[in-house]
């Protein structure tokens, strides 16, 4: 998808600071961080988010998943947080599937 934000940096047409990738997923520092760590865990296959998932995709969620707690081990995390948001309602602002992990002593209460 040419006009999105997140194909394009797995395209490699806009750089990233990445952390870890496969053949599945990308993760990379987020360039406006909320945390001390902010970390972006995306699929590199255009999923616009959770309620736009096929039947197929699922096992694909899952690999992004796993990741995050590859991505966790790798960068030390004792404890972190994991979130994601869905739709324009939800908060969502990039409409390619990504889960934010947050992890450092200036955490956002909930």
């Amino acid at each position: 998808m040419t006009d999105c934000l997140f194909c394009n940096i797995v395209a490699g047409n806009i750089p990233c600071d990445t952390v870890y990738e496969d053949s599945e997923v990308l993760a990379f520092r987020d360039i406006n961080p909320k945390a001390d760590t902010h970390i972006l865990v995306i699929p590199k296959q255009h999923i616009v988010n959770l309620a736009d998932v096929s039947e197929q995709q699922w096992p694909l969620v899952g690999r992004v998943l796993q990741s995050i707690n590859k991505v966790a081990q790798q960068e030390s995390l004792e404890g972190f947080r994991v979130i994601t948001n869905n739709g324009e309602k939800g908060g969502q602002e990039v409409f390619h599937m990504h889960w934010h992990v947050l992890a450092g002593k200036n955490l956002p209460g909930f």
